[in-house]
């Protein structure tokens, strides 16, 4: 197979200025490698729309308001949005899918309480189902300081107009709580899954906290939309004991997500009885209930440690929760896991046994490692954590679209051949993606995401991705595999050329992970790989624990220097290592420089020279304090960061200034970095802001001119005169996706060609996503 590398001109970025060179930025555009790029066709991500951005007036856009569950009007040009949070149906304008517009909400809490849990549109009507119950004792609910009992189950669908002001025009008591909704092909029916889901913090008789049975059992209710909203009628089917026999707990039936085929039979999940039921619309009977049985698992990790190991095996319910019908006489399900159970994939059965077809066994969890994506602190859980699935068929081709709930991505199989599904590329999403849904009338796929953190800066948004021949921005950066695994990594914090090796560069882990870790990359094609990792070990040829990599610089003998940050300013050090990455001398600050930094130290290291003539480069991230724990500015006053320079020959430090850009956003500061030799006495650093998203404003490289000498000591430091090199925020822009915070890693690869990554924070309060970009060789000037 041939690969291709795409690459995309940026407009409106500075050129690079460095050593008497310029540079024009271009991005790596990664993507599935093909034989003809004029007609292979994908999804690519068009926009990313906060939905905090259309929360009514008067609400602070500070408060919590998500975007868990979305539907498409009948032309694809309204989008509504569950927000739970919020009380909420929230309405965006897609008819420009680059530029989706904020168009309103209807209040659904309102006078009568009560949390939006699923949207399906008919015709000019949003169907809302809403949830009434109580959960006294649940914790982060409003119930919490109560008694822990199982509560009251209770609630309702309503019929909200399309059509702003977006008025209720019906609603219909449903009898117990609602979970999941979804509308026949045909528009006949609606379906509900009416869960009357267990209270977490009740214990029934002879059980522990959370377990069922919890009276009442769920039930399916079908809504017949013949005539207006006001003349629909609901039948009930119930799910007794009797029906659910050899499933877990029949006696309690927890009904979690409906889909509906073009012979109106229903499946239905039943995720903590471990089965499904297959229903018959239009008689509303039920045909067959199976159960979705275990799975043994090989090839995870389930230890949360801070490493990658994919050795443990589980044996577990699947519990699914979403199901799709994905072809003539067969259902998939998203195998999430909820009481006792999730096996961390997807698996595709025939609906009228539960016979399985194919399982995917570890293979989710190994696209969330490739891709950089493996949340450590999820591990001993239910890992990547598949949740959300849609199916549908674009450009003649049928897709299924399988969501990551803890890695923040939606897998994409072209299921052309049920049996046997081919990964056919991996979608970034913003925090939590739970709502996967094509619209294959317009060529999109919109993906809307439940986490909102305003205080994290992690915001809830529904994003949009168009399939066409534009190609994607995701994967920047992937790993191979070793043993028959891909490469674990994440949180690229630093970069490196490698000497006499043009095709490749060095990047490292920062305290994200419990070792340090040095990756090689292969940056000679798009996206780039990953292709071997060295884990740091002590002097005594131990792995070493607890190191903060933020600065990594290749020796030009072998070997490596490596800026450790530390958690105060005494643990700052420069570690240099030997070819094997083992630590053969620590360098730590100088005393006086180290009891003035708090825990932002250093940020880069970067080499010149080679033996007596060694030059080492450092940068702190922010100023001096007048003490390590005193957060005002110290010696060089509040907006002076420092660039060190060690000579490992003589031991000696000296200082230079580094002036830094003022920031008027409330909480954010500015600081450096990354640090990076453009020649003997030329420098270049990141200098950044604390903004993601829709406030991020400063990721830019500057160039800087080192003179022959510098301070020593806590002596007052001139700034030294920076040039503008790189406004990066565009290219970070134009991923059309949550614009990334850490801007991490810069250097000039043996190539000529100038390279930055974002370190991804390992998943902790962030997207995931890395960008990974090539900027171009440099012409001559």
């Amino acid at each position: 197979m041939l690969l291709h590398k795409n690459r995309l001109a940026l407009a409106g970025v500075g050129v690079l200025a460095i050593g008497g060179l310029g540079v024009s930025l271009m991005t790596v555009l990664g993507g599935t490698a093909t034989a003809d790029p004029g007609r292979h066709r994908e999804f690519s991500r068009l926009a990313t729309y906060p939905v905090f951005q259309n929360v009514p007036a008067g609400v602070d856009p500070a408060d919590a308001t998500v975007a868990e569950i979305s539907a498409v009007s009948e032309d694809g040009t309204t989008l509504a949005y569950t927000d739970a949070a919020g009380g909420r149906i929230g309405f965006l304008d897609i008819t420009d899918p680059s530029s989706p517009e904020g168009i309103g909400s209807h209040d659904v809490s309102g006078g009568k309480g009560g949390s939006p849990t699923s949207v399906s549109i008919v015709g000019d009507h949003a169907l809302v189902v809403v949830d009434e119950s109580t959960y006294p004792g649940l914790e982060d609910t409003e119930w919490e300081d109560e008694e822990p009992a199982v509560g009251i189950r209770a609630g309702r669908i309503d019929v909200i107009s399309l059509a702003a002001p977006h008025e209720e025009v019906a609603s219909y008591d449903l009898g117990g709580q609602p979970d999941s909704i979804a509308v026949s092909p045909d528009g006949t029916y609606a379906a509900i899954a009416m869960e009357n889901q267990r209270n977490e913090a009740a214990t029934p008789a002879g059980g522990k906290e959370g377990d069922l049975p919890q009276a009442p059992a769920g039930s399916v209710k079908i809504v017949g939309l013949d005539g207006g909203p006001a003349e629909w009628r609901i039948t009930d089917v119930a799910l007794p004991a009797s029906l659910l026999e050899g499933l877990e707990t029949p006696e309690d039936a927890e009904p979690e997500y409906v889909d509906i085929n073009t012979d109106n039979q229903l499946a239905l999940t039943l995720q903590e009885n471990n089965g499904v039921a297959i229903i018959d619309l239009p008689s509303a009977t039920v045909e067959t209930v199976w159960s979705a049985g275990n799975a043994v698992v090989k090839g995870v990790d389930t230890t949360k440690n801070g490493r990658f190991d994919p050795v443990d095996t589980i044996d577990a319910p699947r519990e699914p929760d979403s199901i799709q019908w994905v072809g003539k006489g067969l259902v998939a399900t998203a195998n999430e896991g909820d009481w006792k159970g999730g096996t961390r994939g997807w698996t595709v059965f025939r609906a009228a046994t539960g016979e399985v077809v194919w399982d995917a066994g570890s293979t989710f969890e190994d696209i969330a490692t490739k891709h950089g994506l493996h949340n450590n602190d999820r591990a001993a859980k239910k890992g990547a954590e598949p949740e959300g699935l849609a199916f549908e068929t674009f450009g003649g081709v049928p897709y299924a679209f399988v969501g990551s709930e803890r890695s923040n991505f939606v897998a994409v199989y072209d299921m052309r051949t049920p049996s046997s599904p081919k990964l056919k590329q991996v979608l970034p999403a913003t925090n939590g993606p739970e709502g996967l849904l094509p619209i294959p009338s317009r060529n999109l796929l919109a993906i809307s995401s439940e986490k909102d953190s305003a205080e994290d800066l992690v915001r809830a948004s529904v994003s949009l991705y168009g399939f066409g021949r534009r190609p994607s921005s995701f994967p920047s950066v992937e790993s191979a595999s070793q043993n028959g695994k891909p490469i674990g990594w994440g949180a690229l914090g630093a970069l490196s050329k490698v000497p006499g090796d043009p095709s490749k560069l060095y990047a490292a882990s920062d305290a994200a992970y419990a070792t340090g870790r040095i990756y090689t990359l292969s940056v000679n094609r798009s996206p780039a790989v990953i292709r071997d990792v060295l884990e740091v070990t002590d002097a005594s040829g131990e792995v070493a624990e607890g190191l903060d990599i933020e600065g990594l610089a290749a020796r030009r003998g072998g070997g490596f220097w490596v800026a450790d940050e530390g958690e105060t300013g005494t643990g700052n050090a420069l570690l240099r290592l030997d070819r094997d990455g083992r630590i053969a001398e620590t360098v730590p600050l100088p005393a006086e420089i180290a009891a003035k930094v708090g825990k932002w130290g250093l940020e880069g290291v970067t080499v010149t020279g080679k033996r007596a003539s060694e030059k080492v480069y450092v940068a702190l991230q922010r100023p001096l304090w007048a003490d390590s724990t005193a957060k005002k500015p110290g010696v060089d006053g509040p907006s002076t960061a420092r660039i060190g320079r060690y000579t490992p020959a003589t031991g000696q430090w000296e200082w230079f200034g580094y002036g830094l850009e003022p920031t008027s956003v409330a909480g954010d500061w500015l600081g450096l970095s990354e640090i990076t030799a453009v020649d003997e006495d030329t420098l270049a650093v990141i200098e950044r802001d604390k903004q993601n998203g829709t406030t991020a404003a400063i990721k830019r490289v500057y160039t800087v001119e080192v003179p022959r000498r510098g301070t020593t000591g806590l002596s007052p430091v001139t700034p030294l005169r920076k040039r503008l090199a790189y406004d990066l925020l565009p290219a970070l822009q134009r991923t059309n996706g949550w614009t990334q915070e850490k801007l991490e890693g810069v250097t000039i690869g043996g190539d000529g060609h100038a390279y930055a990554v974002t370190d991804n924070d390992g998943l902790e309060d962030a997207t995931g996503e890395t960008v990974f970009l090539d900027l171009g060789k440099p012409p001559k000037r």
